[in-house]
């Protein structure tokens, strides 16, 4: 099938784009940005106190968390199939690339429970001092913060691959579709170099590689829902009288 031609499961998986990209975004700010900027700091005591006294809204941080990558895997299956018309072995490549993500990530919560776990009070932790299970509950949240790195890292490798398909396609426009090969390359590349250099990210904050993409995803969002996925224009063919 030619991918200038589209066919009605890739405009239904366009729509499930749009809206995956619109419904994702907003846990997954609450989660990573409210909850976690709210109740962890560089002091493990505090941390632990902070965390105690709001459990509630650290579970909810989790479950909202899960709710993003529950969506993630709708949101990876319907580009597949909006895409795979284009080119079938990158949108493969991208799909395993944006899995591995998935998966790393949904694998770093076990960290959070790990952290609610050793702040819990249960009676086979009294053997370790409490300034001890502090330091060990802001570890597990500090693991959290180095695989959401890697996780970052597959995700700006899916997510180019993705949208080189998107401009190839013509399906969304061009401009729209090279700032989201931009977002995406710069996220990955600073979740690698922070894994190499975690220095760096004191200076490259979330804000220079958090932004362009959460643009990108918000405006394809919104594109997708509203207008669907269009056929690529082409140039018109100038028909001329044959010479006699």
């Amino acid at each position: 099938m030619a991918f200038d031609t589209i066919e009605p499961s890739q405009r239904t998986a366009a729509r499930v784009v749009g809206l995956t990209y619109l419904v994702a975004l907003p846990p997954a700010i609450f989660a990573e940005f409210v909850v976690l900027g709210h109740l962890v700091s560089s002091d493990a005591a505090e941390t632990a106190r902070n965390i105690v006294a709001h459990e509630r809204l650290f579970r909810l941080g989790i479950a909202s968390n899960l709710g993003v990558f529950a969506l993630d895997v709708v949101l990876i299956a319907a580009l597949y199939v909006t895409l795979k018309p284009v080119h079938r072995g990158l949108a493969l490549l991208a799909i395993l690339w944006r899995m591995i993500e998935t998966a790393t990530l949904v694998g770093i919560t076990l960290n959070d429970f790990t952290a609610l776990r050793l702040l819990s009070g249960v009676d086979y932790l009294r053997t370790f001092e409490p300034e001890r299970l502090q330091v060990l509950a802001r570890l597990a949240i500090s693991a959290h913060g180095a695989g959401y790195n890697v996780g970052l890292f597959f995700a700006g490798l899916g997510s180019t691959v993705f949208c080189c398909l998107w401009f190839k396609s013509g399906y969304i426009p061009k401009a729209l579709a090279v700032w989201g090969v931009i977002a995406s390359a710069l996220m990955g590349a600073c979740a690698f170099t922070f894994i190499v250099f975690p220095e760096a990210a004191k200076i490259v904050t979330v804000v220079y590689y958090g932004a362009p993409i959460f643009t990108f995803e918000l405006t394809t969002g919104l594109w997708l829902t509203l207008r669907g996925i269009r056929p690529p224009t082409r140039s018109p063919v100038l028909l001329t009288e044959p010479s006699e």
